[in-house]
């Protein structure tokens, strides 16, 4: 059975002429870690994840898996899985035979590969399906076949790119409790390249965010949500506001801020203060409730209805602050038959906790 192997990188770059795709990645991944790599098109996700299976050469730094330095191995020399989004599977052979084909290009005696085979059919719970072609499987049974195909040799490293890409909504989260079930039974570590940020927040031990070929934030998904170091990081997980706003006093860990000339407070990283005096407010949509009687907040604004959407389990409000009406907000507020319903034109007091906003650098 597949254990996880550590994967190292070490200032890892590619460089196609004078166009850097990746520069000087270097981040440690734990045995049997789920790591995903997140980032939009053209952030240096998949190049990274080429190198480390080989099909990219590193124009510098190194690859490390376990102790070894296979920076400059054959891809059949790795031991390391590959799943990719288009499942690459052999039209013309069974899926016993897809299966099958590591093992036999490793030479391993029939009776092996039948025993390996059967259990790695078994384990993505396609047992019975060894005689069935490619083209008699839905989408799903092919990315299994193809999950599969990368386990069966017993890798210690499992590279996925995309592997969900193609699935419906549906059968993607499916699957994606499925690949996460079969990743922890076995403890093997895997990469995950995705652009979906859900997909990445659901499944990952850690997300390494990726933006113009480097590592913008890596964290567990509460810190990366939760946490945000820079506005494309807040911007690319979840949704946000941002508001842009002066500091104007600190006590402790708390910042007074002016944002319009509406005074607000917000927890405070440790690196703003000090360096600059324009800085960005960010609290996300969620966070963010009608002030009531009922209820109070650390910070009260006044704002205008601009537009109401119902989104089933919740609404969602565009408001701009009456106070300052360049400035909107939206906020997603759950919905229940209790929950106080505003129309377009409303003016409503919405607030949020000081710990549920964020100060980012400008």
């Amino acid at each position: 059975m597949p254990r996880g192997e550590s994967l190292r990188l070490v200032r890892l770059g590619k460089r196609y002429g004078q166009f850097e795709a990746v520069r000087d990645v270097s981040v440690g991944i734990e045995p049997g870690e789920f790591v995903s790599f997140l980032g939009p098109s053209g952030s240096g996700k998949t190049t990274t994840l080429m190198m480390i299976a080989g099909f990219e050469t590193p124009t510098s730094g190194d690859v490390f898996v376990g102790d070894t330095n296979i920076t400059n191995l054959p891809v059949h020399k790795r031991n390391i899985g590959v799943v990719f989004q288009s499942y690459a599977l052999f039209p013309h052979l069974s899926v016993f035979e897809n299966v099958a084909f590591p093992l036999k290009m490793r030479a391993l005696a029939e009776a092996e590969i039948r025993s390996s085979v059967l259990d790695a059919l078994e384990l993505v719970q396609l047992g019975g399906y060894e005689t069935r072609m490619p083209h008699e499987l839905s989408g799903g049974q092919q990315q299994r076949v193809a999950l599969a195909r990368s386990l069966v040799f017993k890798p210690g490293v499992i590279l996925m790119d995309e592997p969900l890409g193609a699935l419906d909504k549906q059968l993607r989260e499916y699957m994606q409790i499925e690949l996460k079930r079969i990743q922890k039974s076995l403890g093997t570590t895997v990469i995950f390249v995705t652009h979906d940020q859900s997909e990445a927040l659901t499944m990952s031990d850690r997300i390494m965010v990726m933006n113009d070929g480097v590592i913008a934030q890596m964290g567990t998904p509460e810190e990366i949500y939760e946490d945000p170091r820079t506005k494309f990081v807040a911007s690319f997980i979840g949704e946000s506001n941002f508001l842009d706003a002066a500091l104007t006093g600190q006590e402790g860990d708390v910042c007074r801020l002016d944002v319009g000339g509406i005074a607000l407070k917000s927890r405070l990283p440790s690196q703003v203060l000090g360096k600059t005096a324009a800085v960005t407010l960010m609290v996300r949509p969620e966070k963010i409730f009608p002030v009531t009687e009922k209820n109070t907040a650390d910070n009260v604004v006044e704002a205008v209805i601009d537009d109401v959407m119902y989104w089933g389990n919740f609404i969602k409000y565009r408001t701009y602050l009456k106070a300052a009406p360049g400035m909107t907000l939206s906020s997603s507020v759950l919905y229940h038959a209790d929950s106080p319903k505003f129309k377009e034109g409303d003016t409503v007091s919405l607030g949020w906790s000081i710990k549920d906003s964020r100060v980012i650098p400008e």
